[in-house]
């Protein structure tokens, strides 16, 4: 036999069909059915889940970790199958002794070795080896199947844990989009209590209240879209157009006189010539010759043209949508009905970031920062750890910049919006925070701020490219948008 024998005996293993007989099992069962039919999105989650854990099985599987508890038995088996048929005879007993306890061959290798007129049997060595083979696969198919039990029932009370979440976030958070529902099945996997989903209703509601903050959240994430990159080549484009050309088949005008055969723009002192039989001969000679004298007409006709022009391949294409990082100011100033608005705006984001499959942070900050990420695996705990945050300290705007300017100098965090929503009563940046800012949105990076106080400091206010402003004293007004430069 091969030295290679363990590993011929995980690929048999990981190609037994015992994996895809656990998918069908869990596939098949009614709560899962049921909880696919439910939504596409879940369904397509929930599937990719599925297939991800039985790629993981066979990863497992082929690398033999279940093949490494028989590793002994394995190598003692590979040497006995090299052995001559004398030497065999000779040291039958001492390989039995060697598999008491150790093997479930050994009451049946017992027996074989027991019957002496068979040893001497040129046959007997290879029968030998043959029926242990078929025992050490069969042995390691149960433990397969006994590990691959245990993880498809961890897999199920997984699968089982989601549903219920996304059952408990129904009200809360609207999954009718597809993409939306499936990564909300991705961040279900956290287990929540009832005042969680309280916490997040009472956040749902509020933003629902505020229309306004709902447009500022949505005009957010409309931007990512609307990038115009100047780094585009200009590209030669073909268009149909409509244009006119001049045509002597269009009777618009008689513009002169000309020798022809056109019967239909005849000068009539040429039909003279067929009033006389003697003449009438020359009239043919001038038809043959297309010297009849005929009217000139000229004329425009309008027709559809392919016409070559470069352009621009901006907006058209489509462009990597970066994640949205939003700071929030946790100071103590924006306690109450600022602090509702900044955790409704926040939670308005996910919910967009979830719909155009974009990832979304949030930083915290007063005099120190607390990062949450709201799209990860276990997404909704810290969505709620998140909501559950009460506002104390002070304002300090300088170090979570620098924190999300240094996120965002990362490649990944490519055609990203940086949102910070705080009253603004705070000082002005200096001028080399100024200068990393506009390096930041040269590459297509986009900087907003959110004001919640009438009295914000312009100054800090004008780094941003977009402003909007949203005061508690204006429960249902949404401040007008304007830009600053």
């Amino acid at each position: 036999m091969p030295v290679s024998e363990g590993l011929n005996f995980a690929l048999m293993l990981a190609e037994s069909g015992v994996i895809d007989s656990a998918v069908h099992e869990v596939m098949v069962r009614p709560q899962l059915l049921m909880a696919a039919e439910s939504s596409p999105g879940v369904k397509t989650a929930m599937k990719n889940q599925v297939m991800k854990w039985r790629g993981q099985m066979i990863r497992q599987t082929a690398k033999g970790t279940v093949v490494e508890r028989f590793h002994d038995e394995i190598e003692l088996y590979q040497q006995v199958c090299k052995w001559d048929q004398d030497y065999f005879i000779e040291h039958a007993d001492e390989v039995v002794k060697k598999l008491e306890g150790q093997s479930s061959f050994y009451f049946k290798a017992k027996n074989l070795v027991a019957k002496e007129h068979q040893k001497h049997n040129p046959m007997f060595q290879r029968f030998f080896c043959d029926k242990w083979y078929e025992y050490i696969a069969y042995a390691l198919k149960e433990a397969q199947e006994s590990e691959i039990e245990e993880n498809k029932e961890e897999l199920l009370k997984d699968l089982y844990q989601r549903i219920e979440t996304l059952k408990q976030v129904e009200e809360v958070t609207e999954a009718g989009d597809e993409k939306k529902a499936g990564r909300l099945w991705d961040m279900a996997k956290a287990k929540l209590t009832q005042t969680d989903v309280d916490v997040m209703k009472k956040i749902a509601k509020f933003l629902k209240n505020n229309n306004g903050l709902q447009d500022i959240a949505e005009k957010l994430g409309r931007m990512a879209s609307e990038v115009d990159d100047p780094n585009k080549e200009r590209v030669k484009a073909e268009e149909l157009k409509l244009v006119e050309e001049k045509s002597d088949n269009v009777t618009d005008d008689i513009v002169g006189i000309h020798e022809s055969d056109d019967l239909a723009k005849l000068l009539p002192n040429e039909a003279m010539f067929l009033a006389y039989p003697e003449l009438e001969v020359v009239f043919y000679k001038h038809l043959a010759d297309k010297r009849l004298m005929n009217y000139r007409m000229q004329g425009t006709q309008r027709k559809l043209r392919k016409v070559k022009a470069y352009k621009r391949q901006t907006k058209q294409v489509d462009q990597d949508k970066g994640p949205f990082i939003v700071c929030i100011d946790a100071s103590g100033s924006m306690s109450g009905f600022p602090e509702n608005c900044a955790k409704a705006l926040a939670y308005g984001l996910m919910q967009i970031a979830l719909a155009d499959e974009r990832d979304c942070y949030v930083i915290m900050f007063s005099t120190q920062q607390i990062t949450y990420e709201l799209t990860k695996q276990d997404g909704l705990s810290e969505v709620v750890n998140f909501l559950s945050y009460s506002f104390h300290g002070g304002t300090d705007l300088g170090p979570v910049l620098d924190q999300s300017i240094d996120l965002m100098s990362d490649g990944k965090y490519k055609n990203a919006d940086l949102v910070v929503l705080s009253d603004f009563i705070a000082p002005s940046q200096p001028e080399a925070m100024l200068s990393r800012v506009e390096k930041l949105k040269a590459q297509k990076n986009r900087f907003h701020a959110v004001n919640l106080s009438k009295y914000g400091n312009p100054e800090l206010l004008e780094m941003f490219d977009h402003c909007w402003s949203y005061h508690p004293s204006k429960l249902s007004q949404l401040g007008k948008l304007f830009r600053i430069r």
